[in-house]
Protein backbone atom coordinates (compact mmCIF):
# COMPACT_ATOMS: atom_id res chain seq x y z
CA UNK A 1 0.00 0.00 0.00
CA UNK A 2 1.17 3.40 -1.09
CA UNK A 3 0.73 6.45 0.83
CA UNK A 4 -0.90 10.03 -0.38
CA UNK A 5 2.48 11.42 -1.76
CA UNK A 6 3.54 8.10 -3.55
CA UNK A 7 0.42 7.49 -5.00
CA UNK A 8 0.00 10.92 -6.15
CA UNK A 9 3.92 10.88 -7.48
CA UNK A 10 2.47 7.36 -9.63
CA UNK A 11 -0.60 8.61 -10.69
CA UNK A 12 1.38 11.51 -12.13
CA UNK A 13 3.83 9.22 -13.58
CA UNK A 14 0.88 7.39 -15.54
CA UNK A 15 -0.42 11.03 -16.48
CA UNK A 16 3.07 11.90 -18.31
CA UNK A 17 3.04 8.74 -19.77
CA UNK A 18 -0.90 8.33 -21.25
CA UNK A 19 -1.93 11.94 -21.36
CA UNK A 20 -5.24 10.66 -18.98
CA UNK A 21 -6.13 8.32 -16.50
CA UNK A 22 -9.32 6.86 -15.41
CA UNK A 23 -10.40 6.86 -12.11
CA UNK A 24 -11.74 3.24 -12.30
CA UNK A 25 -8.74 1.92 -13.57
CA UNK A 26 -6.68 3.64 -10.66
CA UNK A 27 -9.35 2.47 -7.71
CA UNK A 28 -8.40 -1.29 -9.20
CA UNK A 29 -4.35 -0.38 -9.16
CA UNK A 30 -4.30 1.09 -5.98
CA UNK A 31 -7.06 -0.55 -4.37
CA UNK A 32 -8.58 2.36 -2.93
CA UNK A 33 -11.93 4.51 -3.12
CA UNK A 34 -13.35 6.23 -5.62
CA UNK A 35 -13.31 9.25 -3.29
CA UNK A 36 -9.34 9.04 -2.51
CA UNK A 37 -8.56 9.19 -5.91
CA UNK A 38 -10.36 11.87 -6.96
CA UNK A 39 -9.15 13.86 -4.28
CA UNK A 40 -5.72 12.76 -5.54
CA UNK A 41 -6.37 14.28 -8.71
CA UNK A 42 -7.96 16.97 -7.34
CA UNK A 43 -4.65 17.67 -5.46
CA UNK A 44 -3.05 17.20 -8.73
CA UNK A 45 -5.41 19.85 -10.29
CA UNK A 46 -4.39 22.49 -7.85
CA UNK A 47 -0.93 22.50 -8.63
CA UNK A 48 -1.58 22.86 -12.24
CA UNK A 49 -0.44 19.27 -13.00
CA UNK A 50 -3.77 17.93 -14.10
CA UNK A 51 -7.21 19.02 -15.19
CA UNK A 52 -10.49 17.01 -14.07
CA UNK A 53 -12.41 15.92 -16.24
CA UNK A 54 -15.34 13.36 -16.44
CA UNK A 55 -14.18 9.90 -15.22
CA UNK A 56 -10.77 10.83 -14.97
CA UNK A 57 -8.29 13.55 -15.60
CA UNK A 58 -5.81 14.30 -18.26
CA UNK A 59 -2.08 15.92 -18.17
CA UNK A 60 -1.94 19.29 -18.48
CA UNK A 61 1.61 20.55 -17.88
CA UNK A 62 4.41 18.06 -19.62
CA UNK A 63 7.31 17.60 -17.99
CA UNK A 64 9.98 18.87 -20.40
CA UNK A 65 12.29 16.07 -21.90
CA UNK A 66 15.55 15.09 -20.75
CA UNK A 67 18.75 16.21 -22.29
CA UNK A 68 22.18 14.75 -22.32
CA UNK A 69 24.76 16.51 -19.84
CA UNK A 70 27.03 18.09 -22.95
CA UNK A 71 23.71 19.71 -23.85
CA UNK A 72 22.93 20.91 -20.65
CA UNK A 73 26.86 22.15 -19.98
CA UNK A 74 25.80 24.70 -22.95
CA UNK A 75 22.87 26.36 -21.20
CA UNK A 76 23.11 29.14 -18.87
CA UNK A 77 26.63 28.90 -18.75
CA UNK A 78 27.26 32.23 -17.30
CA UNK A 79 24.66 32.02 -14.11
CA UNK A 80 25.80 28.30 -13.55
CA UNK A 81 29.32 29.80 -13.01
CA UNK A 82 28.28 32.40 -10.37
CA UNK A 83 25.50 29.76 -8.29
CA UNK A 84 28.69 27.51 -8.46
CA UNK A 85 31.08 30.45 -6.86
CA UNK A 86 28.25 31.41 -4.54
CA UNK A 87 27.78 27.88 -3.45
CA UNK A 88 31.97 27.47 -2.56
CA UNK A 89 31.73 30.24 -0.43
CA UNK A 90 29.22 27.93 1.81
CA UNK A 91 32.60 25.36 2.20
CA UNK A 92 34.60 25.89 5.12
CA UNK A 93 37.84 24.01 6.23
CA UNK A 94 36.67 20.42 8.27
CA UNK A 95 33.30 20.44 6.15
CA UNK A 96 32.05 16.59 5.09
CA UNK A 97 29.91 17.69 1.70
CA UNK A 98 27.99 15.84 -0.91
CA UNK A 99 28.10 16.96 -4.56
CA UNK A 100 25.66 15.45 -6.47
CA UNK A 101 26.16 14.99 -10.40
CA UNK A 102 24.90 17.87 -13.06
CA UNK A 103 26.00 20.80 -15.30
CA UNK A 104 25.40 23.29 -12.19
CA UNK A 105 26.90 21.35 -9.34
CA UNK A 106 30.27 20.77 -11.57
CA UNK A 107 30.67 24.38 -11.19
CA UNK A 108 30.89 24.52 -7.79
CA UNK A 109 33.41 21.91 -7.84
CA UNK A 110 35.36 24.24 -9.90
CA UNK A 111 35.17 27.11 -7.42
CA UNK A 112 36.84 24.23 -5.26
CA UNK A 113 39.75 23.77 -6.25
CA UNK A 114 41.95 25.50 -4.02
CA UNK A 115 39.66 24.56 -0.92
CA UNK A 116 41.35 23.03 1.90
CA UNK A 117 40.21 20.11 4.50
CA UNK A 118 37.11 19.39 3.02
CA UNK A 119 35.96 15.98 2.10
CA UNK A 120 33.80 15.64 -0.77
CA UNK A 121 31.63 12.39 -1.86
CA UNK A 122 30.37 12.80 -5.53
CA UNK A 123 27.84 10.48 -7.51
CA UNK A 124 29.31 12.59 -10.38
CA UNK A 125 32.12 11.23 -12.77
CA UNK A 126 32.90 14.69 -14.10
CA UNK A 127 32.74 16.31 -10.89
CA UNK A 128 35.26 13.77 -9.96
CA UNK A 129 37.10 13.95 -12.80
CA UNK A 130 37.75 18.01 -11.50
CA UNK A 131 38.83 17.33 -8.49
CA UNK A 132 40.72 14.20 -8.75
CA UNK A 133 43.66 16.27 -8.38
CA UNK A 134 42.53 19.16 -5.76
CA UNK A 135 45.16 18.46 -3.10
CA UNK A 136 43.16 20.01 -0.50
CA UNK A 137 39.71 17.62 -1.01
CA UNK A 138 39.45 14.12 0.07
CA UNK A 139 37.13 12.77 -2.46
CA UNK A 140 34.86 9.50 -2.21
CA UNK A 141 32.73 8.95 -4.99
CA UNK A 142 29.75 6.29 -4.80
CA UNK A 143 30.23 2.97 -6.08
CA UNK A 144 27.52 1.92 -8.52
CA UNK A 145 26.58 2.10 -11.89
CA UNK A 146 26.93 4.27 -14.00
CA UNK A 147 24.06 6.27 -16.17
CA UNK A 148 25.94 7.85 -19.58
CA UNK A 149 23.10 10.42 -19.93
CA UNK A 150 24.23 12.28 -16.91
CA UNK A 151 27.19 10.87 -16.08
CA UNK A 152 26.22 9.94 -13.01
CA UNK A 153 27.26 6.93 -10.79
CA UNK A 154 23.42 5.34 -9.14
CA UNK A 155 21.94 2.14 -8.05
CA UNK A 156 21.69 0.05 -5.11
CA UNK A 157 25.27 0.24 -4.60
CA UNK A 158 24.80 4.03 -4.33
CA UNK A 159 22.90 3.98 -2.29
CA UNK A 160 24.45 1.51 0.37
CA UNK A 161 27.41 3.45 0.25
CA UNK A 162 25.77 6.10 1.82
CA UNK A 163 24.87 4.68 4.61
CA UNK A 164 28.08 4.77 6.30
CA UNK A 165 28.40 8.39 6.34
CA UNK A 166 27.15 11.78 7.41
CA UNK A 167 27.12 14.65 5.92
CA UNK A 168 27.19 18.63 6.95
CA UNK A 169 25.40 19.75 3.36
CA UNK A 170 24.20 18.26 0.34
CA UNK A 171 24.62 20.46 -2.82
CA UNK A 172 21.72 19.10 -5.07
CA UNK A 173 21.33 19.60 -8.86
CA UNK A 174 17.94 19.64 -10.02
CA UNK A 175 15.73 19.26 -13.13
CA UNK A 176 12.83 20.72 -11.59
CA UNK A 177 11.64 22.84 -8.69
CA UNK A 178 7.84 23.72 -8.29
CA UNK A 179 6.54 25.00 -5.12
CA UNK A 180 3.39 22.59 -4.91
CA UNK A 181 5.41 19.25 -6.10
CA UNK A 182 8.86 19.84 -4.98
CA UNK A 183 12.14 18.83 -6.28
CA UNK A 184 12.41 16.42 -9.21
CA UNK A 185 14.68 14.67 -11.65
CA UNK A 186 14.14 12.67 -14.61
CA UNK A 187 15.07 9.63 -13.80
CA UNK A 188 13.82 7.50 -11.18
CA UNK A 189 16.88 5.68 -9.97
CA UNK A 190 18.56 9.35 -9.66
CA UNK A 191 15.77 10.40 -7.67
CA UNK A 192 15.97 7.62 -5.51
CA UNK A 193 19.87 8.10 -4.60
CA UNK A 194 18.98 11.87 -3.94
CA UNK A 195 16.55 10.99 -1.79
CA UNK A 196 19.48 9.07 0.32
CA UNK A 197 21.62 12.00 -0.08
CA UNK A 198 19.10 14.53 1.63
CA UNK A 199 18.51 11.76 4.65
CA UNK A 200 22.38 11.53 5.10
CA UNK A 201 23.30 15.58 5.09
CA UNK A 202 22.33 18.30 8.29
CA UNK A 203 21.46 20.91 5.49
CA UNK A 204 19.89 20.52 2.09
CA UNK A 205 21.34 23.38 -0.13
CA UNK A 206 19.72 23.48 -3.96
CA UNK A 207 21.83 24.93 -6.96
CA UNK A 208 19.78 25.46 -9.57
CA UNK A 209 19.30 28.62 -12.94
CA UNK A 210 15.48 29.91 -12.15
CA UNK A 211 14.42 28.76 -16.00
CA UNK A 212 13.89 24.87 -13.46
CA UNK A 213 11.63 26.82 -11.43
CA UNK A 214 7.68 26.38 -12.19
CA UNK A 215 9.22 22.94 -14.19
CA UNK A 216 8.29 19.09 -12.88
CA UNK A 217 10.07 16.39 -13.73
CA UNK A 218 9.14 13.32 -13.68
CA UNK A 219 10.49 11.94 -10.33
CA UNK A 220 9.81 13.67 -7.03
CA UNK A 221 13.47 13.81 -4.79
CA UNK A 222 11.80 16.07 -2.00
CA UNK A 223 9.39 18.47 -1.19
CA UNK A 224 9.92 21.94 -1.54
CA UNK A 225 10.06 22.22 2.20
CA UNK A 226 12.70 20.01 2.95
CA UNK A 227 14.93 22.32 1.52
CA UNK A 228 17.13 24.55 3.48
CA UNK A 229 18.86 26.97 1.50
CA UNK A 230 18.26 27.70 -2.97
CA UNK A 231 20.93 29.38 -4.92
CA UNK A 232 19.96 30.62 -8.21
CA UNK A 233 20.35 33.30 -10.61
CA UNK A 234 19.01 37.30 -10.60
CA UNK A 235 16.02 36.07 -12.91
CA UNK A 236 14.05 34.31 -10.85
CA UNK A 237 10.38 35.22 -10.73
CA UNK A 238 8.62 37.30 -7.49
CA UNK A 239 6.02 34.91 -7.59
CA UNK A 240 9.21 31.94 -6.69
CA UNK A 241 11.09 34.78 -4.64
CA UNK A 242 7.95 35.00 -2.70
CA UNK A 243 6.98 31.10 -2.39
CA UNK A 244 10.02 30.09 -1.31
CA UNK A 245 10.44 32.78 2.26
CA UNK A 246 6.89 31.40 2.73
CA UNK A 247 8.16 27.99 2.75
CA UNK A 248 11.06 29.58 5.06
CA UNK A 249 14.01 28.75 2.30
CA UNK A 250 16.82 30.99 2.48
CA UNK A 251 17.42 32.60 -0.51
CA UNK A 252 20.78 33.05 -2.10
CA UNK A 253 21.04 35.12 -5.22
CA UNK A 254 24.14 34.73 -7.91
CA UNK A 255 24.17 38.39 -9.68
Amino acid sequence: MRNTTQRREAILQQLTRNGAVQVTDLVQEFGVSAVTIRNDLSALETQGLATRSHGGATLMRTPPPEQSIRQKDAINQEQKDRIGALAATLVQEGDNIIIDSGTTTISLARHLRDANGVTVMTNGLNIAWELADTAGVELILTGGLLRKQSLSIQGSQAEATLQAYNFDKLFLGVDGFDLQFGVTTHHEAEASLNHKMVERAKKIIVLTDASKFGRVSLHRIVQAGQVDTVITDASISPEYREGLQKLGIELLIAD
